[in-house]
């Protein structure tokens, strides 16, 4: 492989796929989704790309899909589950299942892709939310997932520091059809120029992928305008 590797969950809509195309001019990229048909349509779109469709959250799974890959430039972690709803209306199932989609999926794929980053001098983007600076009410269960994160990739930076980089990107409300969903649960109308175009998050991707090795990314908070 001549180009270098790039593997971004969550590439089959939204902001993951924006992403994969940000980075398909320079990059191989490994589409990852759990929908294997709608991994194939991003594959279609891109220059270089192969199908990472993988269930995130099944251990064995990761560890089978990821033990032919020896290096990695950047890993992208753009899958996650948004949850809207007060303490008193959240379940048990409800936190288990934002916290294992949100934080231990992605803390399950980085440690699998470790020897694959350090040997390219990787980078590793966290596609993490304002929630994760900010929690307001009615945000509990995705707010804390979120922090979650924030607290994963700053412990990875300093854990990993020399041998590869680590950038947490915290974009405001973005115009997906998941946000359209949230301002059903919200009681709002959908009204998608309030909110950041995908391609803005991407082009923050890009901005981090193309420093120079010896510059890093750490934190970024975008909003919309």
């Amino acid at each position: 492989m001549s180009r270098p590797v790039a593997l971004v969950t969550g590439a089959s809509s939204g902001i993951g796929r924006a992403i994969a195309l940000a980075l398909s001019s320079t990059h191989h990229i490994l589409v990852g989704g759990r929908d294997a048909a709608r991994v194939a349509e991003t594959v279609a779109l891109l220059e270089s790309a192969e199908a990472f469709a993988v269930d995130l959250g099944d251990q064995a799974a990761v560890t089978a899909a990821t033990a032919g890959i020896e290096r990695l430039d950047v890993l992208v972690h753009s899958a996650g589950l948004v949850a809207y709803g007060t303490l008193a209306d959240s379940s048990t199932q409800e936190w288990q299942q934002v916290l294992a989609t949100n934080v231990i999926a992605p803390a399950t794929l980085t440690r699998a892709l470790l020897p694959a980053l350090r040997a390219a001098h990787g980078l590793v983007i966290f596609i993490n939310s304002g929630a994760g600076l900010t929690a307001h009410p009615g945000w509990g269960v995705y707010a804390a997932s979120k922090f979650a994160l924030t607290a994963l990739a700053d412990s990875l930076r300093g854990e990993e520091h020399g041998a590869i980089r680590v950038t947490s990107l915290h974009p405001g409300r973005v115009a997906t059809p998941m946000q359209m969903h949230l301002n059903e649960l919200e009681g709002r109308t959908y009204r998608p120029e309030r909110y950041l175009d995908p391609d803005a998050v991407a082009r923050a991707v890009r901005l981090a992928v193309d420093l120079p090795p010896e510059a890093s990314l750490d934190s970024l908070r975008i909003t919309p305008a």
